[in-house]
């Protein structure tokens, strides 16, 4: 999730992949490592934030971890690591019902963790996704968590990084149909770069029938103020303010975007057509009123992080550590006329901020979505908290069809930036679904967590 050290592609490619034939052999022996219960020296309590105990895995379900890479600030560390050590609730170590089982690794950098991680939890480090999921040919997990997020893959014209999470998951899928059953899968982020690939991905996970959740922590992390809009609201112009590269933080302010929206009179009924503009079209769009200053204004007003100045100059000089990104402009336009803004204001500001004006309010309504820094990064708590729902209520808190529509969104608006700025019609995103009742995002302090 968001912050440089998370999500930047750049880090990327300082990597260097060492050969898997190389890795698996320096990695054979960890399988019979140590197991937990002979793991001495451990403080027994008190000491959750400086030596958290490593936590016992009886009566805990196992889980598979299928990811691209394990590296220090991935999101595979992030998300995996807190199955491993539990993570600080109300002052207490809180511990999962699942602990991590196997992982399988498609890319191995110098900074590799999934060796060391295997041996101090004795975790199976496998060759291949099948193996990660099975045991003597037969289903040996209660879940998947497919994190296809960092690690050194190419780009294709359009600019999208080519993370292969369809082709993961097509190997998850095949485990399930070869076994005859299937567990809960939660896939990280987007579904894919492509719309084409996540909506098969989509199908699959309705094809056995297994419980899927998807997307980002952004409509999970805490909100200041706790601004959730009620069903059904009369909503009719939103706007996400945001900063961070066009396609790695774009979708995260999609879904913060459409977490909003999707709450809005007649639940989601899709995207009838998006625009990305860049530089100069982004001011000259909203000076012809095709999205809105006064929302910018209002979703600015909440955030932590706003520089001084005149916003058109500030996305002129990105800040040290920032992405290059020039100003961008996300413009959705919804079937049943919601419009929708995503800004990107590298320089401005960075963070997260969200207004919308709803019908008979004079005031626009907004919040900050609040995403505490690594090295913790902990907006994770609130999204591994989800994701134990998932696990333990064999159904997802939140429909994936959100995430399903982002991931459309996203892809059409990098064809729109790759054609300078063309408005892309899209009939695929005709996306039906109705929010919950409660969209599950952390409440109260970041100390006493999700």
């Amino acid at each position: 999730m968001p912050k440089k050290e998370n999500d930047e592609p750049l880090q990327e490619q300082q990597e260097l992949r060492c050969s898997r034939r190389k890795f698996l052999a320096s990695t054979a022996a960890l399988t019979l490592g140590t197991s937990l219960s002979a793991v001495a020296s451990e403080p027994e309590s008190d000491s959750v934030f400086t030596r958290p105990p490593i936590p016992d895995t009886d009566e805990r379900q196992p889980l598979a971890v299928v990811c691209t890479v394990y590296r220090p600030m991935s999101h595979a560390y992030h998300i995996a690591g807190r199955f491993l050590y539990g993570y600080a609730q109300r002052g207490k170590q809180h511990v999962p019902r699942q602990f991590i089982r196997s992982i399988y690794v498609d890319q191995v950098p110098d900074n590799d963790l999934s060796r060391e991680i295997g041996k101090k939890f004795n975790i199976k480090i496998t060759r291949n996704v099948r193996d990660a999921l099975t045991e003597e040919g037969k289903l040996a997990v209660a879940g998947v968590l497919l994190i296809g997020e960092h690690g050194n893959y190419p780009r294709n014209d359009k600019g999208q990084i080519l993370y292969p999470r369809y082709e993961l998951m097509e190997q998850i899928v095949a485990v399930f149909r070869q076994t005859g059953k299937s567990v809960p899968v939660f896939n990280d982020k987007h579904l894919s770069y492509s719309w084409t690939k996540a909506k098969k991905m989509y199908e699959w996970s309705r094809e056995p029938g297994f419980p899927f959740m998807a997307g980002s922590s952004l409509p999970v992390t805490w909100r200041k103020p706790e601004l959730e809009l009620p069903l059904q609201a009369k909503v009719e112009d939103v706007l996400v303010a945001a900063y961070g590269p066009v396609e790695v933080y774009g979708f995260h302010a999609l879904e913060a975007l459409q977490v909003m929206a999707e709450r809005r009179h007649g639940g989601e009924t899709g995207v009838k057509a998006v625009t990305c503009l860049t530089g100069a079209a982004v001011w000259q769009a909203a000076d012809e009123g095709k999205w809105s200053w006064q929302l910018l204004e209002a979703a600015l007003s909440r955030s932590e992080t706003l520089n001084p100045g005149d916003i058109r100059r500030n996305v002129k000089t990105p800040l040290a550590g920032q992405s290059k990104t020039p100003v961008v402009a996300f413009l959705i336009e919804y079937l049943d006329g919601l419009r929708g803004t995503v800004l990107l204001l590298n320089g401005h500001i960075q963070d997260f901020c969200f207004a919308a004006k709803i019908q008979g309010e004079a005031k626009p309504v907004s919040c900050l979505f609040y995403l505490p820094s690594p090295p913790g990064a902990r907006y994770f708590d609130c999204l591994v908290a989800n994701i134990e729902k998932l696990f333990q209520q064999q159904k997802a808190p939140y429909p994936v069809e959100r995430t399903l529509l982002t991931s459309g969104m996203l892809d059409f608006l990098m064809e729109s930036r790759h054609k300078r700025g063309a408005r892309i019609e899209t009939p695929e995103l005709q996306v039906h679904y109705s929010p919950p009742a409660d969209s599950g995002f952390c409440r109260g302090s970041t100390q006493v967590g999700c």
